[in-house]
């Protein structure tokens, strides 16, 4: 059996030449990532759309939009699970070309004939598909996921690999894709979405990203939900502005004025939790005496457990290995919100 990872010179097709049914070659596999990276903000891809749906852990509507008008740099994700992600993906693409007997072939970026702005990456293309249906061409995605998210394919896919893959079969002209996902280094899975079984799902996908990508070319940026994930937006912010300085007027802008009271109120809400959480505890250790545990109808109710971190005495460090101590320890500068004291009692009052 054989699996045609990485096609020669000779049988990659050319830019601009259509590769699937409905689909045309913008950059080859091999591209340069800083080529792949720019000529991608022309376009929505699969992951874009479900940062568009707010279904992704690594972005939303409002990164998207930033990411495609050039507010962002230039993304090199050059984190572990991305990473050990990319060097993954081969064996695992193999591995399922050798259990479905099949032949999967890397081929690029692509977008669709009619609509150049719905783009898609594809993991592998099928070239011999292991379902043996006349005439349907189909693809396969690679994922690597933690263990922990194992639940999240009990019954089928996740819903972001299912926005992935969606997003591609309606990019390429495909009827399925398959799903080849790897939990925790060694839970192998895999999956076959069908077009037929989601359309209605495609036909909400193509018109969310219509207008997504009109707002990016209006230069409109998308107004998110209240729910939206606080640790993303600040995320964002964060590679937004890496630099910041001067002073912005925010008399008119009340939004803001209501974000800072609602940060008082938290801090306050954190604060008195925190006093009654200590409360609470003295009241459980008084309870427990000299005992480690308390039980309820013989059953534990409350214990104290011993725990053990690591703890670096940096005085020391300092004093006795001053070369180790410059070697690893340095300072980090980082923002923190201050609000001055007359704010804070004018709000308190």
């Amino acid at each position: 059996m054989t699996t045609v990872a990485q096609a020669g010179a000779s049988t990659a097709p050319a830019a601009g030449r259509r590769v699937t049914p409905t689909g045309r070659l913008i950059l080859p596999a091999d591209a340069d990532r800083a080529d792949w990276l720019t000529a991608r903000r022309q376009g929505l891809g699969s992951s874009d759309m479900a940062a568009v749906l707010g279904i992704s852990r690594y972005g939303n509507a409002l990164s998207v939009y930033h990411d495609k008008t050039g507010g962002l740099p230039l993304e090199s994700d050059d984190s572990e699970p991305a990473l050990w992600g990319r060097i993954d993906e081969e064996g695992i693409a193999r591995e399922w070309a050798r259990r479905n007997r099949s032949v999967v072939w890397r081929v690029g970026l692509v977008a669709n004939v009619d609509r150049p702005w719905q783009m898609c990456t594809l993991d592998r293309r099928v070239l011999e598909c292991p379902l043996a249906i006349e005439r349907e061409r189909c693809a396969v995605e690679i994922k690597c996921r933690d263990k922990m998210k194992a639940g999240q394919f009990r019954k089928g896919v996740a819903d972001d690999v299912l926005a992935q893959v969606l997003w591609q079969a309606d990019v390429c002209g495909f009827d399925h894709i398959h799903v080849a996902v790897r939990l925790g280094g060694n839970d192998y899975r895999q999956f076959v979405v069908r077009v037929a079984d989601h359309a209605d799902l495609i036909a909400d996908l193509r018109a969310t990203g219509a207008r997504a990508w009109q707002q990016i070319i209006d230069r409109r940026p998308p107004v998110l939900d209240a729910d939206a994930d606080p640790d993303v937006l600040l995320d964002l912010y964060d590679r937004l502005h890496p630099e910041r300085a001067g002073v912005v007027d925010i008399t008119r802008d009340i939004d803001t004025q209501d974000a800072v009271a609602d940060y008082l109120d938290a801090h306050n809400d954190y604060v008195a939790a925190e006093k009654r959480k200590k409360a609470a505890k003295a009241r459980i250790l008084a309870g427990l005496g000299a005992a480690e545990a308390a039980t309820v109808l013989d059953r534990v109710h409350v214990s104290l457990d011993e725990r053990s971190k690591q703890w670096t005495d940096t005085a020391r460090l300092a004093e006795r290995w001053p070369e180790a101590y410059a070697d690893c320890v340095e300072d980090r500068t980082y923002r923190q919100i201050s609000i001055p004291r007359t704010v804070r009692e004018e709000h308190n009052a």
